[in-house]
């Protein structure tokens, strides 16, 4: 995406013509002279109230005209509103530094390395992770492996004995091994607990005890236009990078992918402009009392100031169910779908505009409905509407199509599901299974 801005001056030009009047002399001296005996005319009663005043109220009078203290007849505050901005600036600047002091501690870097050989390079975008013979990492030709620094990412403590948020696609090779580095400098080594399948999120875990921690805060009570302040291991080499922006929009559904990463759908996720750069995945974006409303997750390539971070109550499941569990369970339901608008309904002559409409991929493997998955055992078809989750609208442009509502629900949960099936409405129960089972 790629926007250009041009600033436009708006010139609106004005044509004054002078006319050359002869023999008129007399009218431009007239005119003059009435222009003078006015203006002294103004001069005398403007500084003959100033007088009257001055000698009513003795020499105080010009002090209150200088401290704009003169009561409700001259009021000039002269310093009193740059002070007042520049205090409303320092105690904005304290919050964040409160804030960034109170958090800090409890944000780590990741250090993902990985055995490379010796005799090919790899793709190194900062050239800085591991540095060969050619400064781009790797191209030795000695031959063997060796183990490299091949990228970073961010995290946070959530739990004082060693449990680490970040982002799935930070610590999902699995051939890879990773360090985490508190800000004081210590090195522990990683072992990745879970991995979300669907959202992009992972807990891992190092060895230690009271570790900080941070609070995760109710991103459903986020605001567009308040302040945020995201912390992260920028680039992969700028540890505990701070930077600070507004929460620039709400219930954002993107497509995020890079490098050889497989493109995933970010849904209902936050927009900010605070700085947000490669390394920065998995670091908190917190609000202004510092707690944790978001993940940083993505940038919109080739824009500027547009980053996203994923909702802190999505995140709040995930590390429930790992706390209790040790595992991610997601919920399942089985369907491929493609959102109902007004455009599908004209196309397709649907009696909504609304809902999901069950319908095959492209691929012929890409059923519209998962055999054996709970949507087909409890008759869901291919062209059905699924409109209502337990009572809830499908509302795709908000935030709350089907793969939302679903998510707020648990395995095992049983929910009903209000479907449009060739021309009559029904409500059909469905039982909720693991992901991972099917």
């Amino acid at each position: 995406m790629h926007m250009e801005n041009k600033n436009v001056e708006n010139q609106t030009s004005f044509n004054i013509e002078n006319e050359n009047i002869k023999g008129q002399k007399g009218s431009h001296f007239f005119f003059a002279a009435a222009v003078l005996v006015v203006s002294i005319f103004v001069s005398a009663t403007v500084g003959g109230f100033f007088g009257f005043l001055a000698a009513k109220n003795g020499a105080g009078f010009f002090e209150a005209i200088e401290s704009g203290k003169f009561g409700n007849l001259l009021s000039i505050p002269k310093d009193s509103q740059p002070a007042t901005i520049k205090q409303n600036i320092i105690q904005e600047d304290s919050a964040v530094i409160d804030v960034v002091k109170k958090t800090s501690p409890a944000v780590v870097s990741i250090v993902i390395s990985k055995d490379v050989s010796n005799t090919s390079e790899f793709f190194d975008p900062f050239g800085f992770f591991g540095q060969g013979s050619n400064g781009n990492g790797g191209g030795n030709s000695t031959g063997g492996t060796q183990k490299q620094e091949i990228g970073g990412g961010t995290g946070f403590f959530i739990t004082s004995d060693g449990m680490i948020v970040t982002n799935r696609h930070v610590v999902d090779d699995s051939s890879a091994s990773y360090t985490v580095v508190t800000s004081d400098d210590k090195k522990y080594s990683a072992k990745v607990l879970a991995i979300d399948p669907v959202g992009d999120i992972a807990v891992i875990k190092i060895e230690g005890t009271d570790f900080p921690t941070l609070e995760l805060g109710d991103s459903n009570a986020v605001q567009v236009g308040e302040t945020v302040v995201a912390i992260g291991n920028s680039l992969g080499q700028f540890s505990n990078t701070v930077s600070r922006g507004i929460v620039s929009g709400l219930k954002r559904n993107v497509t995020a992918g890079g490098g050889i990463s497989q493109p995933e759908n970010l849904t209902n996720i936050i927009q900010t402009d605070a700085a947000i750069n490669p390394g920065n995945s998995g670091g908190p974006l917190l609000d202004i009392d510092g707690k944790v409303i978001g993940i940083n997750v993505a940038i919109a390539s080739g824009a500027q100031n547009i980053g996203f971070a994923i909702p802190a109550n999505q995140v709040m499941r995930v590390i429930d169910q790992v706390k209790s569990t040790g595992k991610i369970s997601t919920p399942f339901l089985g369907v491929r779908y493609i959102p109902v608008d007004s455009t599908l309904q004209k196309q397709n002559n649907l009696p909504y505009n609304y809902g999901d409409l069950i319908a095959r991929g492209s691929a012929i493997t890409d059923l519209a409905v998962i055999p054996g998955s709970p949507a087909d055992k409890a008759g869901v078809m291919e062209n059905d509407i699924i409109l209502e989750v337990n009572g809830t609208k499908i509302d795709n442009a908000n935030g709350q199509g089907l793969t939302d509502l679903i998510a707020q629900y648990k395995v095992g949960d049983t929910i009903t599901l209000k479907i449009w099936h060739k021309g009559d409405v029904k409500d059909v129960s469905v039982v909720l299974i693991d992901r991972s089972n099917n």
